[in-house]
C-alpha cells in the first residue's frame, strides 16, 4: 500500500509539473512593431496571441487600441516611450505624470502592463545630451508610478544594444564600454534600487553576418558544432545566444550588480533579404527561432545562469513593410498580416509539448514499436560534456522529432539528466532520418551501437540497417 501511495504521489507530482510547464511559459514574449501600413486590427492580433504560448508582448509605444485589445487576456504588456520624449520626461515631472495618466491608468490592471521602457538603445545613439537625460527621465516616470501607487507593480527600465559592451568574447570577459562611465553606473543603480531588469538586444544573426564561416552559422543556430571554450570559466559554449547573454551577465557582475535580472528585449533572424545579404533564409530563421524556443523550454538556462530561462522577446510578430534599410529589415515576422504563420516554430498552444516540422523534409523511418535485439542505435560517446549534450538535445528536438517522452511525465523523463535526455533524442533523430550514419555524428560526439539502450519503462526506437 505504501509503495502504491508513493508511486501515485510521484506520478501526480510529475503530471502537475508537466501541466505547469506547458501553461507557464512566461519567458516567451514577442515584439509588436508598427512601422507598417498593412497590420491586422488589434482585436485580431489579440486573438492570434491567445492561440499561442506567447505570454508577453512588447510595444515600442503605447498604442491605446492595442493596449485595450489585450485587456483581460492575461498577456503581459511592455509599453515604451519614444526617444523623442526623453528630454521632456527628464525635465518636467508633470509631463511624466501626464504620461502615466494617459497611457497606464486608463487601462491597468485589466490590461496587464508590466514594464515601461524609456527610449530604445539610447546609450548607443551617439546623442550625449539624450544619454545624460535618460536616467532623470526614468526616475520621473518611476516617481509618477509611485504617486499612483503602482511603483511595485509596473517596472521602469530602458533597452540597450549589445554595443554597450566594450568586450563580449569570451563571455567571462564581458565588460561595459568605459566611455559610458558614471552614466551606466547610474542606470544600473536605478535597476538595482527598483528591481527592474537590464534589457538587452542580442542578435546572433548580426554576429554571423560579420563571420560567414559554416561553424559560426551552426553556433548561431543552436546546431551541433565544436563549441567555443572560455578559458576564464573553463566553460565550453555551444551556442551564440548563451554566449552573448552571459557576456552581459559578466559585465553586470564585474560592476557589482549581480542581483539585476536580464531580459532579452529583442532577438530574431530574418527569413529573407536582398541578394547581397548573407544569412537571411526561411531555413535559418526557422532553425534559430525554433531552436531558441526549444532551448528556453528546456529550462536549462545559460552556463552563468543555470536552471531557469531568461525572459526573451522574439523579434517580431509581423513584418514591418515601411521600415527603411536592407530587405532583411522588413522580413523578421513570425506571422503574416493575414494571421497565418510565416513558418512554424512551435508557438501554437497545441505545439507546446512538441516541436515543429523540420525546414527540410526528411525521409521518415518506421521505428520498432518494441525493444529490438537486432537493431542499431545512436548514442553519445563516453566522454561528452553536458554543454555538448545539451546542444545535441536542443538540435534534435528542434528538428521535428517527438521529444515528449523526455519531458516531465514522459516515459523516459527519469533519470532526469541531460545525458539521458540527449541520448534518447539523438537516437530518435537518427531513427527518423532514414538511419543514415551521418545523422549519428553530432559533431563527432555520437556513435552507432548494436546494444539496445532501452531500459524499464523507456523504449528506444531501433531497427535493422
Amino acid at each position: 500500500m505504501t509503495t502504491f501511495r508513493c508511486a501515485s504521489v510521484a506520478f501526480l507530482f510529475s503530471l502537475l509539473h508537466s501541466v505547469l510547464l506547458a501553461r507557464s511559459e512566461s519567458f516567451i514574449g514577442i515584439n509588436y512593431g508598427q512601422v507598417a501600413d498593412n497590420l491586422p486590427p488589434p482585436s485580431a492580433t489579440a486573438k492570434l496571441l491567445q492561440s499561442t504560448s506567447i505570454e508577453k508582448v512588447r510595444l515600442y509605444g503605447a498604442d491605446p487600441a492595442i493596449i485595450k485589445a489585450l485587456a483581460n487576456t492575461g498577456i503581459g504588456i511592455v509599453i515604451g516611450t519614444a526617444n523623442g520624449d526623453v528630454p521632456a520626461l527628464a525635465s518636467d515631472p508633470n509631463f511624466a505624470r501626464n504620461w502615466i495618466n494617459s497611457n497606464v491608468l486608463p487601462y491597468y490592471p485589466s490590461s496587464k502592463i508590466i514594464l515601461i521602457t524609456v527610449g530604445n538603445e539610447v546609450m548607443t545613439s551617439g546623442d550625449q545630451n539624450l544619454m545624460t537625460q535618460l536616467l532623470p527621465a526614468m526616475q520621473n516616470l518611476q516617481n509618477a508610478l509611485n504617486g499612483a501607487s503602482l511603483g511595485g507593480m509596473i517596472k521602469v527600465s530602458t533597452v540597450h544594444s549589445m554595443a554597450v559592451l566594450k568586450q563580449s568574447e569570451p563571455p567571462s570577459s564581458g565588460s561595459f564600454d568605459p566611455s559610458f562611465g558614471d552614466l551606466m553606473k547610474g542606470l544600473l543603480g536605478f535597476n538595482k534600487a527598483t528591481g527592474s531588469p537590464f534589457a538587452i538586444n542580442p542578435y546572433p544573426y548580426f554576429a554571423y553576418r560579420s563571420d560567414h564561416r559554416p561553424e559560426t552559422l551552426a553556433f548561431c543556430l543552436f546546431q551541433p558544432n565544436s563549441g567555443r571554450f572560455d578559458s576564464g570559466t573553463n566553460i565550453k559554449y555551444m551556442n551564440m545566444f548563451d554566449a552573448q547573454v552571459d557576456a552581459v551577465r559578466a559585465a553586470l557582475n564585474s560592476m557589482g550588480f549581480k542581483e539585476i535580472e536580464i531580459v532579452v528585449a529583442e532577438t530574431g533572424w530574418p527569413y529573407k533579404g536582398d541578394s547581397n545579404e548573407v544569412g537571411p533564409s526561411i531555413e535559418n530563421a526557422k532553425a534559430y527561432n525554433g531552436n531558441l524556443i526549444s532551448h528556453l523550454r528546456s529550462l536549462v538556462g545559460t552556463p552563468l545562469m543555470p536552471g531557469k530561462s531568461v525572459d526573451t522577446y522574439l523579434f517580431a510578430l509581423y513584418d514591418e513593410d515601411l521600415k527603411p534599410g536592407p530587405g532583411s529589415e522588413r522580413a523578421f515576422g513570425l506571422f503574416k498580416t493575414d494571421l497565418t504563420m510565416t513558418y512554424d516554430v512551435g508557438l501554437s498552444k497545441g505545439a507546446q509539448n512538441t516541436t515543429p516540422a523540420p525546414a527540410t523534409p526528411k525521409t521518415p523511418a518506421t521505428p520498432s514499436p518494441s525493444p529490438s535485439t537486432n537493431g542499431t542505435w545512436c548514442v553519445p560517446k563516453s566522454v561528452v560534456s553536458n554543454a555538448q549534450l545539451q546542444a545535441n538535445l536542443d538540435y534534435a528536438c528542434g528538428q521535428g522529432i517527438d521529444c515528449r517522452p523526455v519531458q516531465p511525465g514522459g516515459a523516459c523523463f527519469e533519470p532526469n539528466t541531460v545525458a539521458s535526455h540527449a541520448a534518447y533524442a539523438m537516437n530518435l533523430f537518427y531513427q527518423n532520418s532514414a538511419r543514415n550514419p551521418w545523422n549519428c555524428d553530432f559533431s563527432q560526439t555520437a556513435t552507432l551501437t548494436s546494444k539496445n539502450p532501452s531500459y524499464k519503462g523507456c523504449i528506444y526506437p531501433g531497427g535493422r540497417t
